[in-house]
């Protein structure tokens, strides 16, 4: 064979463990899970044929591809678990990268799960209420509702005009009176005999499910129908709620200002990228109506590709949900996107629905519906992210950042702190510095905490010795000291900086703190916290010196936790120096694969006598 440097040094950058497993892999469909030097689980994938798809991230003609050289060069083993089809792949690579949540995979990040509205047709007088959780129940599903505000808005309207009840007592009508919210008709009131017949319950319910479904025109028809059937026999106040229901339709329509006339359902994707940075941005369409939409972001992706980017986005997006659309909006073709649509149809199945398709459109109403939702992605990347576009921004967002604190001067230099704990054993802290507005990472520290260490976990100890040692050192060498010190945390981790400014006579620098959860700032010497705008830019800057110090902390711990798994059990063992600690991680992985392994499979690494020894030592 001819020979070719680029292959010859990928085949030598192969642990012989992992080339071991590569030339012996199945032809079957399955799942794929490579793992670093210590195990951890960095990418899980699909495929029809795993031998094929696997090798192919070690093949020369993918070397240019980023996602493909960024696995190469981490993986040092890898699993598979094979499947009868690809559908079935599919499936578990959706639940796998929910549960592990690899690092190079794309994941759907949120606060918390979507909206949905349950109807518990199950029941024999059905309720209508708001959960976040799907279960195999034989209830119906509807959603998910984005915003959450608009399922809360139609539940409101569905217990005003079709007055399902909303209650969880046991319905046998033995009831001698009805609740208060009979009185005020937001309920039928099933609970007592005579006062709701089922057949009258049950056509109600019908109609809230049409309304939850989308289908307004075909209910407006239909009450519009029995309206006048209860007028001519003079049923003047059942007609009357007829009326209302028609009515408040009719004012839900009027008030959707984007419709599409061609598109009945969809749901629409479209995204933003720059740098390791992405905006996901999803419009949710019922009825030719764009009913809400939910947005996601990335903030340190390792690899960026549309096709792949979207592919797990979508995945992830309907692995739980109940409620798959006609159609899905695309601005580019996606990776296994006929095996996706396969998936997706399966899930219509299960409802009794008909087919959906995934399209990338080319022109008309469906492609300008596109193009909106990309200036939207584009849009809301620009708010998350802070895209200042000049030096006249940033200098004029630093003059507002001096007014919000009540800062005598603009802070110029912005030096920020975060604290991370190992499993409890092992604290570090990070030091960030912004100067005018632009992240300096060459001017970064990283410490690790030594006055704690074996005491557990205290995030305000730690914190009182990163910042005293920081300007302690500043101040015998005569360092610039910065204008605004910024610390993760709420009033407590505040104090602890304060209190190691006063033993350093430097408590006059400014001092702030920004908690997490209600994105609050605390400023020394102030009573009262400063609350901002939620699209502020003062905010936005705030939060992203803040998001980076707290990302160079979390690195920085995960080095640290490699190493010290690493090193900690073979460094015990005599014989075992840093040369065969390295080859027999590069070739088993990590400690625990070492533990497993049989004598026999030690051996070539380390000779019969030290490796009996090692696995007397390690155990099983």
């Amino acid at each position: 064979m001819k020979k070719n440097p680029i292959r010859d040094t990928l085949k030598k950058c192969i642990p012989e463990n992992l080339s071991i497993k590569l030339q012996n892999l199945p032809v079957s469909p399955g799942v794929y899970l490579f793992r670093d030097g210590s195990g951890s689980i960095i990418y899980i994938g699909k495929a029809r044929n795993l031998k094929n798809r696997v090798k192919s991230y070690f093949q020369v003609s993918h070397q240019k591809d980023p996602k493909v050289r960024i696995i190469r060069q981490l993986t040092a083993d890898l699993d598979f678990i094979l499947t009868d089809n690809e559908i079935e792949a599919l499936i578990l690579e959706s639940n796998l990268v929910k549960k592990e949540q690899p690092r190079l995979n794309v994941r759907l990040k949120d606060d918390k799960s979507f909206l949905h509205i349950k109807v518990t047709v199950n029941e024999d007088f059905p309720r209508i209420l708001l959960t976040r959780r799907i279960r195999k129940d034989g209830a119906l599903y509807f959603g998910p509702y984005l915003p959450a505000s608009l399922a809360k808005k139609t539940i409101g309207i569905i217990n005003r005009y079709f007055q399902l009840r909303t209650c969880s007592i046991p319905i046998d009508g033995k009831l001698d009176r009805p609740c208060l919210e009979y009185h005020i008709k937001r309920c039928l009131g099933p609970c007592v005999d005579g006062l709701c017949r089922p057949e009258e319950y049950r056509q109600s319910l019908q109609e809230a499910i049409l309304l939850l479904e989308g289908k307004t025109s075909q209910l407006i028809d239909k009450l519009t129908v029995r309206m006048n059937e209860l007028a001519e026999a003079e049923n003047y106040e059942a007609a009357a709620l007829c009326r209302n229901r028609i009515k408040v339709l009719n004012d839900l329509g009027e008030k959707q200002k984007i419709t599409s006339a061609r598109l009945f359902e969809a749901d629409i994707f479209a995204y933003f990228h720059e740098g390791r940075r992405a905006s996901l941005q999803v419009f949710s369409m019922r009825g030719g109506q764009i009913l809400g939409k939910k947005e996601f972001f990335w903030e340190d992706l390792e690899y960026f590709t549309p096709q792949s980017f979207l592919r797990d986005a979508l995945q992830q997006y309907y692995l739980e949900s109940t409620y798959v659309p006609d159609r899905i909006l695309l601005p580019v073709e996606i990776e296994d996107q006929e095996v996706l649509s396969e998936w997706l149809k399966s899930k219509r199945k299960k409802a009794r629905k008909k087919g959906m398709k995934i399209t990338v459109p080319r022109r008309g109403q469906n492609l300008d519906l596109l193009a909106m939702v990309e200036r939207n992605a584009r849009m809301i990347f620009e708010s998350r992210f802070r895209i200042l576009p000049d030096a006249r921004s940033k200098e004029k967002i630093l003059e507002q950042l001096k007014e919000e604190l009540g800062l005598q001067d603009n802070p110029e230099l912005i030096e920020a702190f975060d604290i991370s704990t190992i499993q409890g054993s092992e604290t570090v802290a990070s030091m960030v510095s912004c100067r005018n507005g632009v992240m300096q990472k060459k001017e970064y520290k990283k410490y690790i905490i030594r006055d704690i260490q074996g005491e557990g976990p205290d995030d305000f100890a730690a914190m009182q010795e990163v910042v005293h040692r920081r300007y302690k050192r500043l101040s015998d060498s005569g360092g610039k000291l910065p204008d605004l010190i910024l610390v993760d945390g709420g009033k407590g981790q505040l104090h602890a900086a304060y209190q190691a400014l006063s033993r350093l006579e430097l408590d006059d620098l400014p001092l702030a703190s920004i908690a997490k959860r209600e994105e609050i700032i605390f400023v020394q010497g102030q009573d009262d916290p400063v609350v901002l705008d939620h699209h502020s830019s003062v905010l936005h800057l705030i939060q992203e010196i803040r998001d980076e110090a707290h990302r160079f902390a979390v690195t920085f711990h995960r080095k640290r936790r490699n190493q010290r798994d690493f090193t900690s059990e073979l460094d015990n063992i005599s014989g075992i120096g840093p040369k065969r600690k390295k080859r027999l991680l590069q070739n088993f992985g990590s400690v625990a694969r070492i533990r497993r392994a049989s004598v026999d499979e030690l051996t070539p690494f380390l000779g019969a006598k030290l490796a009996r020894e090692v696995k007397e030592q390690l155990g099983e």
